[in-house]
């Protein structure tokens, strides 16, 4: 099997691009076949070299590798032009001026489902020729058959009249020299495989096996957009999803897994994957999942692995101790900082945490007792500041609300923290004790 992955580099990679570049790769490296990576780069004023590497990193932060390639379709213009004049010359391609509004005035003539036939001349672009009778069928390896009559299809536009090739030529000619066996891409490019096949019928060569993915949509069933959370690769990774965890959660878009299961090594991936497997329905990308399944392998990752990761995502360093009693409470690299950014750049000024927790009768006693007892608390661990908090409701018959809040509250800023013994411990006598007096200076 060879399979290609061929983005137009004109934007981002979106999450329905990333599907389709993942599956390729997973097909591939299952059947041990090749990929093959081909830029389609001739719309050239937004096929801008910022726009392919924009292509590229977002490939290689999913590390997801290429046999052949990066391939410039650009650079394909020879045997595009060596194509065309094949076709011209056995008489399956044509020069015409006609226009767009030659083409409505002949559907008038002929009527509007009739596909548009032009008069050969000796200038102007180059269509393919249609037979009149017939049709052309996609043997589609997910959908099943998809007909079309030739009687409805215009001649298509392959060239311009400057010779420049349009989209359909040119990836039908590409596919061929690559030697692509199977052509895996959105099923919104259903409606240019007639016209690929035309070419490749044209040419006398055989067309490799189509499969049209089901497009995303979002929970809300509409086609999957902005609106509905992250749009490209670049914004999931700068959300704070790991690359391994949106591998995994992408590929059960549709892929007819085991849906009892939702974890799933890439390795499992690729030997599963089989395209009559894929859904026929849209499949929907719903970012809470993605959350979910991205926290497993967060959590998963051994606390030197999450460290280094953290440190790398927030350019911060020393976050091990933090990352250690932090982990069970976030779902995305994202979330480490609002949880855990106090003890690094001291407490937050969430105003309605510090009025609603001081406004508990016997917080104020609360924090001042926990003070004193930290103060000289020996030693200063995990155990032995739970035992010394625990101690005080006991003591004086209070809730965690009058003690474990307000101390929260104190050293963080706001009532979100990892665990306040562990955060206690991790701060230090000294830090803790100089964060609660300021607090007691600002509530007393």
């Amino acid at each position: 099997m060879k399979v290609r992955f061929a983005p137009s580099p004109t934007g981002a990679l979106h999450i329905g691009g990333a599907r389709t570049a993942l599956y390729n790769w997973l097909l591939a490296r299952g059947s041990g076949g090749r990929l093959v990576l081909r830029i389609e780069d001739t719309d050239r004023e937004r096929s801008t070299p910022e726009n392919v590497e924009q292509i590229l990193d977002a490939l290689r932060w999913l590390e997801l590798d290429w046999d052949e390639g990066p391939i410039f379709q650009t650079a394909n213009a020879a045997r595009h032009a060596e194509a065309l004049q094949q076709l011209l010359d056995s008489g399956h391609a044509y020069r015409t001026t006609a226009t767009g509004d030659d083409v409505r005035a002949w559907k008038a003539e002929h009527g509007d489902d009739r596909g548009f036939r032009g008069t050969p001349q000796d200038e102007g672009a180059i269509r393919l020729r249609v037979p009149d009778e017939g049709e052309t069928v996609v043997h589609d390896a997910i959908r099943g058959d998809a007909i079309f009559q030739h009687v409805h299809i215009d001649d298509p536009v392959i060239a311009r009249a400057d010779g420049s090739v349009l989209y359909n030529f040119a990836v039908a000619i590409d596919d061929l020299d690559a030697g692509v066996t199977h052509v895996v891409r959105g099923e919104d490019h259903l409606s240019n495989t007639p016209k690929q096949l035309l070419v490749f019928e044209a040419l006398g060569e055989r067309a490799p096996v189509y499969a049209h993915l089901p497009l995303l949509h979002g929970p809300d069933g509409k086609k999957l957009s902005k609106r509905h959370g992250a749009a490209s690769v670049q914004e999931l990774r700068d959300q704070g999803y790991l690359p391994e965890a949106v591998n995994n959660y992408v590929a059960l878009l549709g892929a007819g897994f085991d849906p009892e299961r939702e974890l799933f090594t890439v390795q499992e991936l690729a030997e599963l994957l089989r395209l009559e497997r894929i859904s026929k329905s849209p499949a929907v990308f719903d970012e809470r999942k993605l959350r979910h399944i991205n926290g497993i392998y967060l959590r998963e990752l051994p606390v030197d692995e999450l460290t280094a990761r953290l440190e790398a995502f927030t350019g911060r360093g020393g976050l091990r101790g933090a990352v250690e009693i932090s982990r069970e409470k976030i779902q995305t690299l994202a979330d480490f900082w609002p949880l855990a950014g106090f003890f690094f750049d001291g407490p937050g000024d969430d105003e309605r945490a510090w009025t609603k927790t001081f406004g508990v009768e016997g917080s104020l006693d609360g924090l001042r007792a926990a003070r004193e007892a930290l103060a000289t608390l020996e030693p200063f661990t995990q155990e032995s500041v739970e035992a010394a908090l625990r101690g005080l409701l006991e003591a004086n018959d209070w809730k965690p609300k009058h003690v474990f809040q307000p101390v929260r509250v104190a050293l963080a800023g706001t009532t979100i923290s990892p665990g306040i013994f562990e955060s206690v411990a991790l701060l230090g006598r000294e830090e803790t004790v100089r964060r609660i007096d300021a607090a007691l200076a600002r509530v007393g």
